[in-house]
């Protein structure tokens, strides 16, 4: 497949038809497009609210994702979509399966990010298909975002996410013995949450519907894991302190939905289950700093647990997980993260080394015209938000 090469290819992507053969309804992208900083329009400027960053937010991943499935189906990657597991409207999940199974597979149960707010299964599809590529299942796990849902019910839904797939993924090809969980983001927060919050369970002897134990490894991808140090941070990021507080349960709750704090005052028997632990972070991140990654690493290390932190140098909060793997080639994430599931499967490991790289999936002006709009929208927004 060559790469897309217009706006009007990726117009005629989007507008066709879904899997029912009815036409979508008009894209929200169309009156999303962000306005110049320092714009000579005539009129007061408007004041921007959260609510408006948040639709613009909302409409550009809605196009993402549109496009992103609209691939995936282009090259044939098997994908068994919404799979239920629990009673909420948000408790889905994505399957990317590997086109030949010939043996039970790795599995990487992955949790998205999208500040909380706008998180959705779809974002993990680039993710998903990588790893498919290699012999790998990816569960992707959806879970509510706020307003319908706070921090609790988040984790609440990626732990009964985990459960499903710990219990289940046998049945669709996977390795129930090797299971890994993976989160970017505010998924790589949520997961965290969800990992510590069950091996506290387990410890204490409480009962539970997935073990710790059935976890390989844990990665998290550009995250933050002390609430209490990202609040100034975040709002001057556009992310409201009132709203981040509601979003938590309250200011009284950050320390207990921060996990790094959470491991400080964990018991030595509760640190003892967790798997190991690899921090993966861009260095040019601003929209998470990547020393987040690296003091949680420190905390988790001197608590005695098998952490690793592995920094990307030059890289943005989106490049390792987005524009890397659209690039096509052996992006360093993914290479990374291959490197740990398959550790101790050499044959998997040399067809992995014999096989061609990935496609590139669209041209790098594309990528830097995307990065650009981000960055305009951006300034735009702290401009206005200071006015």
């Amino acid at each position: 497949m060559r790469p897309v090469s217009s706006a009007e290819e990726v117009g005629a992507l989007l507008s066709r038809s879904d899997s029912s053969g009815r036409r979508r309804r008009s894209s929200p992208v169309q009156s999303a497009s962000p306005r110049p900083v320092g714009c000579g329009c005539g009129g007061p400027r408007r004041q921007s609210s959260f609510r408006d960053d948040v639709g613009h937010a909302a409409s550009e991943t809605y196009l993402v994702t549109r496009l992103t499935f609209s691939l995936l189906q282009y090259l044939g990657l098997p994908v068994r979509r919404s799979i239920v597991y629990g009673e909420q409207p948000r408790n889905r999940l994505d399957l990317y399966i590997p086109k030949d199974i010939n043996r039970p597979c790795p599995v990487v149960a992955f949790v998205t990010g999208g500040a909380w707010i706008i998180g959705y299964k779809a974002w993990g599809s680039l993710l998903g298909r990588r790893l498919a590529e290699r012999g790998i299942i990816v569960a992707c796990i959806d879970y509510r975002n706020f307003p319908q849902g706070t921090i609790g019910d988040m984790v609440s839904d990626a732990s009964q996410g985990i459960s499903y797939v710990c219990n289940n993924i046998a049945s669709y090809g996977g390795d129930p013995n090797r299971i890994y969980l993976v989160g970017q983001s505010a998924g790589a927060h949520i997961a965290a949450c969800a990992l510590i919050e069950q091996a506290v369970k387990e410890s204490s002897g409480q009962s539970i519907s997935w073990s710790v134990t059935q976890i390989k490894a844990y990665f998290g991808l550009s995250g933050g894991y002390n609430m209490h140090s990202l609040v100034d941070h975040f709002h001057e990021r556009g992310l409201n302190r009132s709203i981040f507080f509601s979003i938590m349960e309250g200011e009284e709750s950050l320390s207990r939905y921060s996990p790094e704090i959470v491991v400080k005052q964990s018991s030595s028997q509760t640190i003892a289950l967790l798997p190991p632990i690899v921090l993966m972070h861009g260095t040019e991140d601003y929209s998470i700093p990547s020393s987040a990654s690296q003091t949680f690493a420190d905390v988790l290390q001197q608590a005695g647990a098998q952490a690793k932190l592995q920094l990307y140098e030059g890289k943005t909060h989106t490049d390792i997980f987005i524009q890397d793997p659209l690039r096509g080639g052996r992006d360093p994430l993914v290479e990374d993260v291959l490197s740990i599931i398959h550790v101790d499967d050499e044959i998997t490991q040399e067809k992995i080394a014999l096989a061609p790289a990935p496609r590139r999936l669209v041209f790098e002006w594309q990528l830097q015209l995307a990065r650009e709009t981000m960055e305009t929208t951006e300034l735009s927004v702290m401009e206005s938000k200071q006015n």
